[in-house]
């Protein structure tokens, strides 16, 4: 059931749906006579959407979550580190063209990020994670092993944890591989490492963050596009109100 509710909770919470639902209330109350209230969440909703849609307002949200880690660049300081942990994100099975193709951006981003790094650690095994909901297809994780080997890491190198449906699953996966005090370096989204940090450090690890795929912080078009409501924006808040939501949960389940 808690599995169910989860991602229920977090889809209406969001900008678009929830002041779609605002608007319905707010014409349920019309049909009833209560104008006053409904214009009030109408107006609401409105409101409420155009600001998430703001770039002010999703950078204001995204970036504290993506400056939490810096990039890993010297991999100078990574001597003894025996693997290179990339989470789960999302990808096409089914799609044309090769594994590397058919990831998510997301998963392609920190895949990439995970390949630089072994391939600068020669000692140290690449482990993919990520499972499909659905049974019937490919995990994430399958994916990842396929796109890796197209980009030149050997299947020796590579071990896939394929069970593994949410970051905290993930980080009960990897610790049952590595072994105890084994140094490892983690690889996900930069709006999701301080969930993900958390999660691991729950499971009594200590990974070394690696983001990839920062969002915030690029002002190199029109400094106009920066003030208007754009879908862009709209995205950003929405990844920034879920990670949010995420380590709310994680607080209150302490």
């Amino acid at each position: 059931m808690l599995d169910i509710l989860k991602p229920l909770i977090a889809t209406f919470i969001m900008p678009l749906p929830l002041a779609a639902l605002l608007v319905l209330l707010g014409v349920m109350l019309w049909w009833l006579g209560r104008r006053l209230a409904a214009r009030i969440l109408v107006i609401l909703a409105v409101v409420g959407l155009l600001l998430a849609s703001l770039g002010p307002v999703s950078e204001g949200l995204l970036s504290p979550l993506e400056s939490r880690y810096t990039p890993l660049l010297d991999t100078a300081s990574l001597e003894g580190v025996a693997a290179v942990v990339v989470l789960g994100g999302g990808w096409n099975p089914d799609g044309p063209g090769p594994a590397s193709m058919r990831l998510s951006e997301s998963s392609a981003q920190r895949l990439l990020e995970g390949v630089r790094l072994v391939q600068a650690l020669p000692q140290a095994r690449l482990l993919v994670s990520g499972a499909s909901r659905d049974p019937h297809r490919e995990p994430v994780a399958a994916g990842y092993s396929q796109a890796a080997a197209e980009l030149g890491v050997t299947a020796s190198r590579v071990v896939m944890l394929d069970t593994p449906v949410d970051t905290a699953q993930e980080a009960y996966a990897v610790r049952e591989v590595l072994a105890p005090g084994e140094r490892f370096v983690l690889v996900t989204s930069a709006s999701h490492m301080p969930r993900a940090v958390l999660h691991f450090q729950r499971a009594g690890l200590k990974p070394i963050p690696a983001p990839t795929r920062f969002k915030t912080g690029d002002r190199s078009g029109s400094p106009l596009h920066f003030w208007l409501p754009s879908a862009q924006h709209l995205r950003k808040t929405e990844r920034a109100l879920y990670e949010y939501m995420g380590l709310l949960a994680l607080e209150l389940d302490h």
